[in-house]
């Protein structure tokens, strides 16, 4: 794991997400929508969400730079309900810049299957030692209770009062030495779902 992050320049700013977690959270959400709103749901605005993200995580408008690291199993070559999507040709190396400043994307494959787990909270530990990162959203499958109680024991480790750390779950989970947001709203509204459609239902 560490040769793919070790040589890599940090920001100040960084989203670690297990992608094949969001991607699953954007079909779910994607199918239960289409049944209740009685519409195509499009796929996810990649962009979008990771803005979304970072306005949860305390970002506002201004000239920053943000990492997103997606951590994907490396059979998987894309994100099946985002788009872009295809990791090697869309996304890995690639940047885009709005009104938050420039976002760099770099895509991690996993060899290991089994070692999943190790590979994000190895990924988080390295991010945490960096002094120049100040502000770190995670996006950890948290429906998972040892990966989630992983994350957390890492987190409440963390003797820097100048960073800034948000994990996001589909619902609130057990706290620690972190702030928490709902991942659900991110993805709904990179999905296009508008708080007004539901409460019409």
């Amino acid at each position: 794991m560490n040769n793919q992050l070790q040589d890599i320049k940090w920001s100040e700013n960084v989203i670690l997400a297990d992608a094949d977690y969001i991607d699953k959270v954007a079909f779910n959400l994607s199918v239960n929508f289409e049944r209740m709103l009685e519409r195509q749901i499009p796929k996810a605005d990649l962009a979008r969400w990771i803005d979304c993200v970072a306005l949860d995580g305390g970002m506002r408008h201004g000239e920053h730079e943000t990492l997103v690291a997606l951590i994907h199993k490396k059979t998987k070559t894309q994100l099946n309900n985002f788009a872009p999507s295809n990791y090697e040709e869309e996304l890995n190396g690639k940047a885009f810049k709005d009104q938050l400043g420039e976002f760099v994307i770099n895509a991690y494959p996993i060899e290991d299957i089994a070692g999943a787990e190790e590979y994000f909270c190895d990924a988080l530990a390295l991010i945490l030692e960096q002094k120049d990162v100040k502000r770190v959203m995670v996006i950890p499958n948290a429906e998972d209770d040892y990966i989630y109680n992983k994350v957390r024991t890492i987190l409440n480790r963390v003797d820097d009062d100048d960073k800034r750390i948000t994990v996001f779950a589909m619902q609130p989970m057990p706290g620690g030495n972190f702030r928490q947001e709902i991942l659900g709203y991110s993805i709904m509204a990179a999905l296009g779902i508008r708080g007004e459609e539901i409460n019409n239902q």
